[in-house]
């Protein structure tokens, strides 16, 4: 294919950034008059000074946005819903300062109706343009074209593991070459093709194209990597470096801040460390308690406080001390689904439980006996979405067997959360039912984003909709 041929020679990618910038714009300015056409039938009200304002504002402030939060940045290895995930933000952060101004500014002019022809016209071909253009940069680089040759030193754990996923997929645009090591791990020698020895890249490199390095050896020997560094730039190979991090830590992600100059490694990245993000998560919590104990609570309790009274002897709530974030105890309110006994806060429900009521079996699978933690959400003690708490003993109990247990105490406790929505609720029968559970948890602590809020809501809705196995 010549065009793919001249495109590749020319390294067109270098460019991507500003053509998505410039064919977005392209499609924001397509999308406005588009707008006033399907909500007037003409073009008539494009020449007036509040329209003319807005449509500037818009232009800007995407500049403004998708510079900021990088929003053209492209990695080879990355997936399309990760960049699609990155822009769908930036959309809502868009309509929603544009939202604000005109409401703010008091524009009549501005039909509502139209905005909204021009937020779903705009949004929806940017999002439909990035599949496209990444389906097509992939086709591009399955073809063989804008490729990047690799090779890999250090034969090693951390060296087949950047190997086995540079080539997993045609689409990456990476072709191995192979690998430099001294003394190779025998243990993974199995599909490494071994080029030769460290001191042979020199040689490789004078007579064969190479555009990166990856660089997976220990950081015990520095003198060497600094001659590799060198000879990279000799020859104009980018130079990567593989750490081995889980040598220290099982996280699946590890972040990088700078103080000052100086790098400094944290094994997890915390969204919700980001005090913009802790509001928008706080701000949620409040809005949707109150709509579910105005809407839902202010009527369902009378009925449930009856049922409850008239179904055993015993308080309409249940209080127990469950562990909080950092660890901290609180009191966790449900409306009590057992009869009264002393095992309560020692003993995990299980299935076909004696202590549980009829009515208590009934809002256990309904979810309905979790409703009073609303209350701890606008006491603050509980978010909507987080790790679920659990009994102060149980917490002491798992900390020692499990060895990363309180990590998920690092956010507040939900009323729902990633692990129950993937099938860990209720009764942990094994010490594995644990584990997972914890690694859910952990998982969305390090993944968290207010769309995944609002996903793991959805999935709670449904579940309650069509019945869970473990909900007794």
């Amino acid at each position: 294919m010549p065009l793919l041929r001249f495109l590749a020679s020319n390294r067109f990618s270098r460019y991507m950034k500003t053509i998505l910038l410039l064919w977005d714009l392209v499609l924001l300015n397509v999308a406005y008059p588009l707008s006033l056409w399907l909500r007037y039938g003409n073009l008539a009200k494009l020449d007036e000074s509040e329209i003319k304002t807005v449509w500037l504002f818009a232009n800007a402030l995407w500049v403004g946005l998708v510079l900021y939060k990088n929003a053209y940045k492209l990695m080879r290895v990355e997936r399309i819903e990760n960049l699609l995930g990155r822009t769908f933000r930036i959309l809502l952060i868009h309509s929603g300062i544009i939202a604000v101004s005109i409401i703010v500014l008091d524009y009549d002019q501005i039909s509502r109706l139209r905005m909204l022809y021009f937020f779903l016209s705009f949004y929806g071909s940017v999002i439909l343009f990035r599949i496209v253009f990444l389906k097509l940069i992939k086709y591009v680089r399955a073809q063989g074209y804008n490729f990047r040759n690799v090779i890999i030193v250090g034969c090693n754990k951390s060296g087949t593991r950047i190997a086995r996923i540079v080539s997993s997929d045609l689409s990456y645009g990476f072709r191995v070459a192979g690998f430099f090591d001294d003394a190779p791990q025998s243990k993974y020698l199995e599909n490494a093709n071994i080029i030769g020895k460290i001191d042979e890249i020199e040689a490789y490199l004078s007579e064969n194209k190479v555009h990166e390095m990856y660089i997976a050896l220990h950081f015990n020997d520095a003198d060497r990597i600094t001659e590799l560094i060198k000879l990279c730039e000799k020859y104009m190979v980018r130079v990567k470096f593989v750490p081995d991090f889980h040598e220290y830590t099982r996280a699946r992600k590890v972040t990088i801040d700078f103080y000052e100059s100086t790098p400094v490694l944290m094994l997890r990245k915390e969204p919700l460390e980001i005090p913009a993000h802790r509001l928008v998560k706080k701000l949620f919590d409040i809005l949707f308690s109150l709509l579910v104990i105005v809407g839902v609570f202010s009527w369902l309790f009378p009925i449930l406080m009856i049922l409850i009274k008239s179904s055993s002897a015993g308080p309409v709530f249940f209080r127990q001390k469950r562990t909080g974030e950092d660890n901290k105890a609180f009191t966790c309110l449900k409306f009590r689904t057992m009869r009264v006994n002393s095992l309560a806060d020692e003993l995990q429900a299980t299935a076909h439980d004696p202590r549980i009521t009829r009515l208590g079996a009934f809002m256990r699978k309904t979810n309905l006996d979790e409703l009073p933690q609303f209350f701890n959400v606008l006491w603050g003690n509980m978010s909507v979405v987080g790790p679920r708490p659990h009994m102060i003993k149980h917490t002491e109990q798992y900390a020692e067997l499990i060895h990363n247990y309180l990590v998920r105490h690092y956010a507040k406790p939900g009323i729902t959360g990633w692990a129950q929505v993937n099938g860990y609720r209720g009764e942990t029968k094994e010490l594995i039912d644990m584990k997972k559970r914890v690694e859910f948890d952990i998982w969305y602590i390090e993944n968290w984003s207010f769309l995944l809020d609002i996903k793991i809501v959805w999935l709670t809705v449904w579940n309650m909709i069509r019945g869970e196995e473990k909900a007794y």
